[in-house]
């Protein structure tokens, strides 16, 4: 089956990208250079195209129930315009997939943003739960209509700034508000996946080439192989590397992100979930530093001495950092290797390097 494209994807073929498949999508995987691309969003501005991210609306008088029940935090917490981060997890407290929860700024319609390919997964199944449940709401996958820039960097929020009459530099960390960006009809978030400030524009894909060169060549554009150096960076979960519902099923705990987990209120997954907070984890997601020569990649094995007889664990993510200018690598180990400062081991090639367990972020963000 052809990949999909996105609105801007001629706009990235005429300003040189390579590309790659990325869960169903044709993506630009870099411009000029990854380090370079990297460096632009760390120190100044770059601009993603990250329209393979889906877009769907939940709307109706009962458009809250759903959300509630169907994600990890507290959608009644949400006011106009606020948006959260959240888990969708099965019966078992197993992550299904991870996203971004708005309440619109017309205070009654929800957008949640599903990762690349599970758009049409994410519909079908709150559909099911809906009708199951009985509840009056409306669930319509609006991802072939939406296309979504991302302009991060320390210098973005004033680069978009430019090209608006409202007043971007007062919404706060996770709000967003209506606003027209170059003419352009926008959804504005300060939200973002690089650890940097920034914004998230969220548009009809018909519009999409005239915002697009509002910011490029002006600001570097930057591929997905930037956008996984800086979120590594972070510490960032990666749908479908560092969680996979079925190869790699992981709850909310083990993932390191109950943070965003309310267990005050009813949704799926939560009576698993208040049996886990309840006990110790076997296994934890962390970070760690290589202190030898090499890369660590997903899928390498983690072990407790340097023989690499003892597995204790196994990489999901791991880049050369381009910031630290030192190797990096997350992923999960038994609980008891997990602390900082603790010395393990990376297999490379059959080899055993020495690690130091490092807790993510590896930068001060």
């Amino acid at each position: 089956m052809a990949s999909r494209t996105t609105p801007l994807h001629d706009r990235h073929a005429e300003a040189g990208a390579t590309f790659t498949d990325f869960g169903g999508w044709e993506m630009p995987v870099e411009f000029d250079g990854i380090r370079d691309e990297h460096a632009a969003v760390r120190e100044g501005v770059g601009v993603f195209d990250v329209s393979h991210m889906g877009e769907v609306e939940v709307s109706g008088p009962e458009a809250l129930e759903l959300v509630s029940r169907m994600t990890t935090n507290d959608a009644s917490h949400l006011d106009p315009g606020d948006a959260q981060y959240a888990l969708q997890t099965d019966e078992e407290g197993v992550i299904v997939d991870d996203t971004l929860v708005y309440l619109l700024p017309d205070g009654e319609t929800y957008l949640f943003v599903p990762n690349a390919g599970h758009d049409a997964e994410a519909v079908a199944r709150w559909r099911d739960h809906r009708d199951a449940w009985g509840l009056d709401a409306a669930v319509e996958n609006v991802s072939d209509e939406r296309g979504m820039l991302a302009v991060q960097g320390p210098d973005a929020v004033s680069a978009v700034a430019d090209e608006t009459t409202a007043d971007v530099e007062a919404l706060g960390r996770f709000e967003a508000a209506n606003a027209t960006v170059a003419g352009v009809d926008c959804l504005v978030s300060r939200t973002g996946y690089t650890g940097e400030d920034g914004v998230e524009l969220v548009f009809e894909t018909g519009d999409g080439a005239t915002l697009w060169d509002a910011f490029v060549p002006a600001y570097r554009p930057c591929g997905l192989g930037a956008r996984d150096t800086l979120r590594t960076e972070m510490g960032f979960l990666l749908s479908g590397q560092d969680f996979h519902h079925e190869e790699n099923p992981r709850t909310p705990f083990e993932a390191g992100v109950g943070f965003a987990v309310d267990l005050d209120h009813a949704f799926v997954g939560r009576d698993a979930l208040v049996a886990q907070a309840a006990g110790e984890l076997a296994e934890r997601f962390t970070g760690l530093v290589l202190e030898e020569r090499g890369v660590p990649r997903h899928g390498y094995a983690v072990t407790a001495d340097a023989d690499a007889a003892d597995r204790i664990g196994e990489l999901t993510s791991g880049t050369m950092s381009p910031t630290r200018g030192e190797p990096i690598g997350l992923g999960y180990l038994d609980a008891a290797y997990a602390d900082p400062g603790t010395t393990v081991y990376v297999v490379i090639r059959g080899e055993a390097k020495r690690a130091t367990i490092t807790e993510p972020p590896f930068i001060d963000r």
